[in-house]
């Protein structure tokens, strides 16, 4: 398993590029342009990340064709998915799916200085993922850090720029007492002095975002970022987000991030049909082909029904979300976590717990990795009869510092009780992590960086077994042909009776009235 040639890095050189020019050219004539999020989070958010290859090459073409600025392919949880559950290799994936899309470029992300799993890696093994993300077809790179360590983010958004690659600085939006606009503001002006991003992205992954709020935090942002392009991406979990879409384009947003429906609302993004109908309406310019969505959308439907999988649906207004700010997926998860544990009556009261920890540990923001770090926290507290009696190994590595910076202190008292019943293998003082390339080249010297990264990733046989399951299919599995004539038959109502006759077999098709 090796990266592409030098031909890709300049590819996506050309890519970062080519993104430069088209923000600036965004920014000066008003114009809105769309990040499809339709293969990653739309289907991670309502299909589990279940989209096979096979299931996303039938619509790549149409895609291409359709105008988007860039499309957001993956994340490390696709990396996840791609190697635990479909068996597949995510960087022959990613070099398959930049050949399809020779002028969109792909986006990759990176969170912090953590890939898979909820602890830090050294700075090389960040430095090698950013490096095998451009080799193996991405163009742009996206940055998050739940703490805004500001240290932790410029790691991998200099080491994309020094490559050439469109760096963006996403910055998680939360509704708390220290996440004001100013903290945001302070954040984007750190990050383009000292790592020179090209853009900023407010990461709404927890469906917070109001229209009130909207007003002020994208002024803040636009005084400090200059001449940059501002990114929006949200979710549909309370209803808001395509109001504040639309409100955040009046305010000069550069890019909305949307899914092609019915890979959209619910946890997932405002649909991309949507949002062009609410800004024709608003009078601001898009370059999307709408004949290309509603092609995808029919391919999306189809394939939804024949699967089944769920379609998006909008949902309705919770006042309670902003209290917990449980991410849409995680909370339906949990819930049923608890229901198959026998703990279903616990659910209320764990999601109270839950506001009470974030306020003691300093107000983290629910994404991953703290979203689950903090609901286990609140289990053990709850089932367990006393607060803080049992301590998640993360919830003292968050409280010692060993994720980043906190925003803001935990309180004492919590501390003292983390601290005395949380594991002693954890040390008070966090320590440098030590270079991890050199022993990976030397365990696996005839493998490429990429293929080491998912050893150093995935625990025990997960890669072999993937590797066992062969090269990519870029197709269906279509089934029994007969299975699939009736069950097309049995969808056209208008169809009674059919018969086929082949050689000397006959099959007859007669629809009933039971």
């Amino acid at each position: 398993m090796r990266g592409k040639d030098s031909g890709t890095t300049m590819e996506n050189a050309d890519a970062g590029e080519r993104l430069r020019h088209l923000g600036s050219r965004r920014i000066n004539d008003g114009s809105i342009g769309i990040i499809d999020t339709t293969l990653r989070d739309g289907q991670q958010c309502l299909w589990a990340t279940r989209m096979t290859t096979g299931m996303m090459t039938p619509i790549v073409d149409a895609m291409a064709r359709s105008g988007y600025d860039m499309i957001d392919f993956m994340a490390p949880v696709q990396f996840d998915v791609c190697v635990r559950y479909l068996k597949e290799n995510p960087w022959e994936k990613a070099r398959l799916f930049h050949q399809h899309f020779p002028n969109t470029p792909l986006r990759g992300y990176c969170r912090s200085k953590s890939l898979i799993g909820f602890n830090l890696v050294p700075d090389d093994i960040v430095e090698t993922w950013i490096e095998q993300l451009h080799a193996n077809g991405f163009g742009v790179v996206g940055t998050l850090d739940a703490l805004f360590d500001i240290d932790n983010m410029t790691l991998s958004l200099k080491h994309a720029k020094k490559l050439g690659m469109y760096s963006v600085a996403a910055l998680v939006f939360c509704e708390s007492p220290v996440h004001t606009d100013e903290l945001y503001a302070h954040t984007a002006r750190e990050l383009i002095k000292r790592a020179d991003i090209d853009a900023v992205m407010i990461k709404d992954s927890g469906a917070l975002l109001t229209p009130d709020r909207i007003r002020t935090l994208v002024p803040a942002l636009k005084a400090v970022i200059g001449d940059r392009p501002l990114e929006l991406h949200s979710h549909c979990n309370t209803g808001l987000a395509p109001l504040v879409y639309l409100e955040a384009a009046k305010l000069g947003v550069t890019q909305l991030h949307a899914s092609v429906a019915p890979l959209a609302s619910g946890p997932a993004q405002p649909s991309v049909q949507n949002t062009l109908r609410n800004l024709d309406l608003a009078g601001v310019a898009t370059e999307i082909d709408s004949a290309q969505i509603e092609q995808i959308s029919d391919y999306l439907h189809d394939l939804a029904k024949r699967e089944g999988f769920p379609l998006g649906q909008p949902m309705e207004y919770d006042l309670f979300h902003y209290k917990h700010q449980m991410p849409g997926g995680m909370l339906s998860n949990w819930r049923f976590q608890l229901q198959q544990s026998g703990l279903a009556d616990c659910f209320d009261e764990i999601l109270e717990e839950i506001v009470r920890i974030r306020a003691e540990l300093g107000w983290p923001i629910m994404v991953t990795p703290f979203s689950q770090i903090i609901a286990v926290q609140a289990m053990m507290n709850v089932v367990g009869g006393e607060r803080y009696g049992s301590v998640a190994d993360e919830i003292k590595m968050y409280a010692l510092g060993h994720f980043g910076k906190l925003l803001a202190p935990v309180e004492p008292d919590v501390l003292d009780r983390v601290v005395e019943n949380g594991s002693k293998k954890i040390p008070i003082e966090c320590k440098p992590l030590q270079p991890a390339m050199p022993e990976l080249r030397r365990k696996y010297p005839h493998l490429g960086d990429d293929e080491r990264l998912l050893r150093y990733m995935f625990a025990g046989d997960e890669v072999d077994e993937m590797a066992a399951a062969g090269p990519l299919k870029t197709t269906m599995n279509g089934g029994a042909p007969l299975e699939n004539l009736l069950k097309a038959l049995n969808d056209r109502s208008s169809v009674t009776r059919f018969e086929l006759e082949r050689g000397n077999t006959r099959v007859a098709y007669l629809r009933t009235n039971k």
